[in-house]
């Protein structure tokens, strides 16, 4: 049997087989799809990538309002097309692992406050120039500067200072962290020409692709870069393409057709109908990545605490699980936090739909009427029925919730991080500290709940230094617990991430740290034929 698989998976790998008539096969011979797919995915990477032709991709996540400075990336498609034309000093792989890009090693001493990177040498960036130790620093510090509004912030600010000492750079924390380096895989910290203080705009970095077409909210198109330092391992195809289509249906319909190769968010309630066209495979992962509804802590009538856990008692999680993610993910517990982090504690309590307690909490909150809450189809697959769902559980609880149905062009820019109560996602973070540090500390810019707590705020810094692992776990469990009682965020669900590819594509890795392979499908991938 095994000789069989492995020589029908090769086949598939050449695109002399279907990988529909290949599962077929394997399924008769009692082998799990979980363990046929691996095989496909490893002899897909035996076989070799394929180079030449152009790789494109269907995506929801794009906006008129996007732009190519990586300190502003909100959403699916400027991350995802910034993976494939900038690069960080690490990357994180599907095991977890980091592997070194941009700088080739580094170290720490002993109180993991002092940090040392040795820059990779011979990089170019796309203007021809060479990468430097000064264009790191240069970047550092922009993603550090208040002014600069970049996602990054919420973890450069526990960095004293960075600076150049000869082919390395040095971070001099304000607090040890044990985890700094995987921090430096966050996607906002592309290292660009003078760190983009000049131009950060310009869409240039020392990828495997350089930009050629920027039309946000319609398409991205990159052009393989001939002295990309890294070729022999990414950038197959000689150019790649990112179509912005929001709509769930018109992105399967794209893939189906072959307008694309590959897409992202397939919608759980139609995945196995997707399954069954023909040439069209289910590429999913479970992960960090989590859906939520989010409530401003500083914004009347949601700076009350009782009206938050009202809310919150109000959600019926197991409905919307079974209903919205059809068994693609798990239940969440109002924390951003789940068993894919290894320092998790899986002995909180976890969280029911009771609508006594939320009577409850609404009553003695004194709040009248209704709650607007406002979401959009880009929010997450199925944000619209998911509201709706909501909206029926919390009328149970004789709570009224006014579901407002927003745009999906502009939504990450006007609705998200604006708007007192709204649905929205996140990928998840590498360590627990990233993940609080990005949305939940309270200097944070991305700090979309608005929550402010000085207790929370302290753990966090002293997690960072605490080298002991038990102690390191309470403390991430204490402040689970805060978020989860007095936060404002609730956390019905864990997605998986469900993506699609043609039987064209080649090469794709799963990878649970985020979608579209970690979002480097594009430059991973290669097309078979």
């Amino acid at each position: 049997m095994s000789n069989e698989l492995d020589y029908l998976s090769r086949k598939v790998a050449r695109g002399h087989l279907s990988r529909r008539d290949f599962l077929g096969r394997a399924a008769a011979l009692g082998v799990t799809t979980v363990f046929a797919n691996s095989l496909l995915s490893s002899a897909a990477l035996a076989e070799g990538p394929v180079k030449g032709g152009t790789l494109k991709a269907g995506m929801t996540g794009g906006a008129s309002t996007d732009s190519l400075d990586p300190a502003s990336w909100q959403s699916q498609v400027p991350y995802k097309f910034g993976r494939q034309w900038g690069e960080q000093l690490v990357e994180i792989q599907p095991d977890g692992k980091l592997e070194p890009k941009l700088a080739e090693e580094w170290g720490s001493s002993d109180d993991a406050k002092v940090w040392t990177f040795k820059i990779r040498k011979g990089v170019q960036f796309h203007d021809g120039k060479e990468m430097t130790p000064d264009d790191v620093v240069a970047t550092m510090e922009r993603h550090s500067d208040a002014n600069s509004k970049s996602g990054a912030l919420g973890i450069m600010g526990g960095i004293e200072n960075v600076k150049k000492d000869g082919d390395t750079v040095v971070f001099t924390l304000k607090e040890a962290n044990a985890d700094l380096p995987f921090l430096m895989d966050d996607y906002h910290l592309m290292i660009q020409p003078n760190g983009g203080k000049d131009k950060p705009a310009a869409g240039i970095g020392t990828g495997p692709y350089k930009v050629v077409t920027e039309q946000p909210g319609v398409r991205h198109i990159g052009e393989k870069f001939a002295n990309y330092w890294n070729g022999d391992k990414r950038g197959h195809a000689d150019q790649i393409e990112i179509i912005v289509i929001n709509d769930a249906t018109a992105r399967t319909a794209a893939l189906q057709s072959g307008q694309v190769h590959m897409i992202n968010r397939v919608e759980p309630k139609i995945v196995d109908l997707v399954k069954r066209v023909p040439g069209v495979t289910i590429q999913n992962v479970a992960g960090k990545g989590h859906y939520v509804f989010i409530a401003h802590c500083n914004t009347a009538p949601f700076d009350n605490m009782d009206l938050r856990l009202a809310l919150k008692y109000a959600m019926n999680r197991e409905e919307m699980v079974k209903t919205i993610l059809r068994g693609y993910g798990s239940v969440g517990n109002d924390t951003p936090i789940n068993k894919a982090y290894p320092l998790f504690s899986d002995d909180l309590e976890q969280r029911k739909y009771d609508p006594d307690k939320a009577a409850f909490h609404y009553k003695k909150s004194g709040h009248d009427g209704a709650v607007l809450l406002r979401t959009s189809d880009v929010a997450f697959p199925g944000a619209i029925d998911a509201a709706q769902l909501y909206q029926q559980s919390a009328a149970k609880a004789g709570i009224t919730i006014e579901v407002k149905r927003e745009p999906g062009d502009g939504y990450f820019s006007q609705v998200w991080n604006k708007q007192p109560f709204s649905t929205s996602y996140w990928g998840g973070r590498p360590t627990q500290d990233q993940m609080y540090s990005t949305a939940y500390y309270s200097k944070a810019d991305w700090n979309d709940t608005r929550f402010f707590n000085d207790k929370f705020d302290q753990l966090l810094i002293t997690a960072r230094g605490e080298l002991d692992e038990g102690k390191r776990k309470q403390m991430y469990r204490d402040m689970a617990v805060i978020v989860r009682d007095e936060g404002g965020v609730i956390v019905p669900m864990f997605n998986d991430f469900i993506d699609a590819t043609s039987a064209k594509v080649g090469g794709w890795v799963p990878d649970g740290n985020q979608e579209m392979s970690g979002g480097y499908a594009l430059s991973r991938c290669w097309l078979i034929a």
